[in-house]
């Protein structure tokens, strides 16, 4: 069964997207949900300043919930 999430959920990437600079353990939210053809989610990645720097739509399996055991670290864009 794939896992069901809320809109505006805070989510973590479980796969890496380069061309749009996001890399498995980033974080998103959740802006869309959409449930035709197929049950996925549109993913919105921000800078620290709070400007858009992707927009994805993913499945059930490229993204997760956050758990206690996670760090949220920073890394900077010109690394990918």
């Amino acid at each position: 069964m794939e896992p069901k999430f809320e809109l505006l959920e805070t989510v973590i990437v479980t796969d890496n997207f380069k061309p749009e600079h996001v890399l498995r353990g980033d974080v998103g939210t959740i802006v869309e949900i959409y449930t035709r053809p197929f049950l996925a989610y549109e993913v919105e990645f921000v800078n620290p300043n709070g400007e858009t720097r992707a927009l994805l739509t993913l499945a059930p399996k490229q993204i997760r919930r956050l758990s206690e055991n996670d760090i949220l670290t920073t890394r900077p864009l010109a690394v990918v």
